[in-house]
């Protein structure tokens, strides 16, 4: 009976695999799709239409100088490349912790690098205004600083680097920073507004200077991710498994902590604070493509993470122009009905 029932599950599963093949596929390609059309009406929609074969000429150098080609190179690729970044980092990091953490819910707000970054830009803005130039380093400075003195206090004493610890940690730290910035806002209550912006989140048109800042720290995030997928496929088996496939599951936390803060702050740096999207993006890959693999989730958040933050940068940019509004009210309103409709149906 055991000889022939072996072949018969294997030759069963077989189909399944390839199904489960398929629909993963699909949601890349899906997503792959959604974020060149998305790129196609970044470049083109604004306040300024340009039309897409111009897009293209300006693209391809064949465009003449003048005010179209100024706008499609100068203003909206950078801005364009920012949001994909910017969005595919969100995404990523919030892979990084949920796998890191065990915990469904993890986002970088959990470990205090949203609460740091916060207070680094709003220090330059409010205290510093001559020097604004300098905002996105002091939003990863101190959104850095934030995540490091998370892992300090989480990988000291009793138990450390137990999942709990480190999560307590971040509510902590970022609750400090969050004080911190409030009390900025206090004692510089005339300045407020510019901070009001910039923690509506939003990107600039502002060429390629910010990227210039922030692109080491996306660079070494996005590779600590990537080798990161197999040994998270291994601690979502638990720590006692992945320990006897010769795992260590509290470096592997904290590698992917690291990871997520860089990417969390870098990104931060750019574009203020946007809710949701490193929330909510690995719950609707994950349920979209019937996997946790790290490997396949960790891939499509990217790509769905830089579509989404480009539709809603340009939605941004669009229905009110010339008036361009912040994207992060976006993202929220983007991203709240997604995250209600998946809780509804966890169990």
């Amino acid at each position: 009976m055991s000889a022939v029932a072996a072949p018969t599950a294997r030759t069963a599963t077989a189909p399944a695999r390839r199904r489960a093949a398929l629909r993963q596929t699909a949601v890349v390609a899906i997503a792959a799709v959604v974020l060149l059309v998305a790129a196609a009406l970044s470049l083109t929609l604004g306040a300024v239409h340009v039309p897409l074969h111009d897009v293209i000429d300006a693209l391809t150098g064949r465009a003449e100088d003048g005010p179209l080609r100024e706008i499609v190179v100068s203003l909206r690729v950078p801005r364009m490349v920012e949001a994909i970044v910017v969005g595919a980092a969100l995404g990523v990091a919030g892979v990084l912790l949920q796998g890191a953490l065990g915990n469904p819910l993890a986002s970088p707000d959990i470990v205090g690098v949203t609460g740091g970054a916060s207070f680094g830009a709003i220090l330059v803005l409010l205290a510093f205004p001559s020097a604004v130039a300098l905002l996105p380093v002091g939003a990863l400075v101190f959104g850095v600083l934030a995540g490091a003195i998370v892992l300090m206090i989480a990988w000291s004493g009793a138990n450390a680097g137990a999942t709990s610890r480190l999560i307590l940690a971040g509510i902590a730290v970022a609750a400090l920073f969050n004080a911190g910035t409030t009390s900025l806002m206090v004692a510089f209550s005339d300045r407020v507004q510019s901070a009001v912006l910039w923690m509506a989140g939003g990107l600039s048109s502002d060429g390629w200077s910010d990227m210039e800042v922030a692109w080491p720290y996306f660079v070494v995030g996005f590779l600590g991710a990537v080798v990161l997928a197999r040994p998270l496929d291994r601690l979502a088996l638990g720590d006692d498994v992945a320990e006897s496939l010769g795992a260590h599951p509290k470096r592997i936390r904290l590698a992917a902590v690291i990871a997520a803060t860089l990417l969390a702050s870098a990104a931060a740096a750019l574009v203020g604070l946007l809710s949701f999207l490193g929330l909510v993006i690995p719950h609707l890959v994950r349920l979209a493509g019937g996997t946790a693999s790290h490997r396949f989730v960790m891939g499509a958040s990217a790509l769905v993470g830089a579509a989404l933050l480009l539709v809603g940068d340009t939605l941004a940019r669009v229905v009110l122009a010339p008036i361009e509004l912040p994207v992060g009210p976006f993202m929220v309103v983007l991203g709240v009905p997604v995250f209600l409709w998946l809780l509804r149906g966890a169990h």
